[in-house]
């Protein structure tokens, strides 16, 4: 009987925390793992997008994975996202995530070359073969990844029996319910998109991993708890907040995930550096950018969860 009521709520994604010389800092890694074991999400996916897993080593990914295990103690439900572009390297990840005791591993389908869908299912497939003993989530972000999630693919991964489910982060929130009424109670669909969590989970996503929850994750457990309730207007109301919130630091200069580590350093006190080049560094410029987020942050907290 598969268990996925571990995965059922707030799963913040993971950021990539530097030192000062741009290395992973395990100290930074540990100290952002307490943060969300203090904040009470129900788990974290670690190496994924705003883990800037494309500019980062299998060594680099794997400092990550083994601090964040240390710290969280347990206490979270890990995803750890392997997928590296060539199968190799994503089953050497796989088998060191499942050697920490991670409950799942995730990955996007490789990118660049764009393969047919036997292809995706085959490495997808290798990847979790590596890894026999620990449940598999398809990373669905086509408008990245540059290939969608069909039905048909999703199909095909269904008969691999460690597949428990879906990471949508595709924008037509429609896919959330196309995978879940073809798979049905037995699979997990998550919710991408941080702008549309409140829709996700009303159309069928019974999670949700995003890449600003860390930022302000009590504002979207607030809003989990609305939509639980069928509290509508409440969570549309908070929905709009966070919305503003997020498009305030998207509009930045510098990348988003500089934005939220400064605001984190702010609001929160915690030291996890800047952003890996190519991605762009913030500049002096974006400096009252961040002081309006993280004030944003805070008067929503104020208004929403008195």
């Amino acid at each position: 009987m598969r268990d996925l009521d571990k995965y059922k709520g707030v799963i913040p994604a993971f950021y990539a925390c530097y030192d000062k010389e741009g290395n992973i800092s395990p100290k930074g890694v540990q100290a952002l793992t307490r943060y969300f074991v203090e904040k009470g999400v129900k788990g974290i996916y670690v190496n994924g997008s705003s883990g800037e897993c494309i500019y980062q080593s299998v060594e680099d990914k794997k400092i990550v994975l083994e601090n964040v295990m240390k710290a969280a103690e347990g206490k979270l439900t890990v995803i750890a996202h392997v997928a590296c572009n060539n199968t190799k390297d994503s089953q050497e990840l796989a088998r060191h995530a499942e050697s920490l005791g991670v409950d799942a591993i995730a990955a996007i389908p490789p990118i660049y070359f764009h393969l047919p869908e036997y292809a995706i299912a085959q490495y997808w497939n290798e990847i979790s073969s590596a890894a026999p003993n620990t449940d598999f989530v398809i990373y669905n972000i086509p408008q990245l990844a540059g290939v969608a999630l069909t039905m048909g693919l999703f199909e095909e991964m269904r008969k691999n029996p460690r597949v428990i489910g879906v990471k949508n982060s595709s924008m037509p929130v429609q896919d959330i319910q196309m995978f879940k009424q073809a798979a049905g109670e037995d699979y997990i669909i998550f919710n991408g998109p941080d702008e549309q969590f409140m829709s996700g989970r009303v159309i069928g996503a019974e999670g949700a991993i995003g890449g600003t929850y860390g930022a302000m994750p009590e504002l979207f457990l607030k809003l989990d708890e609305h939509v639980k309730n069928g509290e509508i207007e409440k969570a549309r109301e908070l929905q709009h907040a966070i919305n503003a919130i997020i498009y305030k630091m998207c509009s930045a200069h510098g990348n988003m995930y500089g934005v939220i580590k400064e605001i984190l350093k702010k609001n929160e006190n915690l030291e996890l550096g800047g952003v890996r080049k190519p991605l762009p560094s913030l500049i002096d410029s974006d400096m009252p950018i961040v002081e309006e987020a993280a004030r944003m942050i805070c008067e929503a907290k104020d208004k929403y969860l008195a």
